[in-house]
């Protein structure tokens, strides 16, 4: 399975262990040509193109299922894309499709604890 690049709600190790029952390796990844956007509403980030670099993690040794969890999780605003990496090599991303704020997330105004409860509840739903 391939690498996925996460640089969102994906790179907290709690939201892992809520939605997969683990905390798969991870190491650290960026991707030039691309930036973490803050976006409309919303608590979560979206990859899009633009100039500078996105900073984030990537998850090896995925499972096929792990990935169906991680694709039904994100949603079809969306799309699964594989980008370049910094340092070279490739990744999956979830890079998002709609509009998108001014500014860059901030990872550290995300409220991980007030999230997990939902990941959870999403991972029991799927059966």
């Amino acid at each position: 399975m391939p690498d996925l690049f996460v640089y969102g709600t994906l790179r907290f190790p709690e939201v892992l262990d809520a939605l997969l029952g683990r905390v798969p390796p991870t190491s650290p990844a960026s991707a030039s040509g691309w930036r973490v956007a803050a976006l409309p509403g919303a608590a979560y980030p979206g990859l899009v193109a633009a100039q500078g670099t996105a900073r984030g993690l990537l998850l090896h040794g995925l499972s096929a299922a792990e990935l169906d969890v991680l694709h039904a999780y994100e949603d079809d605003d969306y799309t699964v894309e594989t980008i370049a990496l910094d340092g070279g090599g490739e990744a999956v991303a979830y890079v998002w499709r709609r509009e998108v704020l001014a500014h860059d997330w901030d990872p550290g105004a995300f409220d991980v604890a007030a999230w997990v409860p939902g990941c959870v509840a999403f991972r029991a739903s799927l059966g």
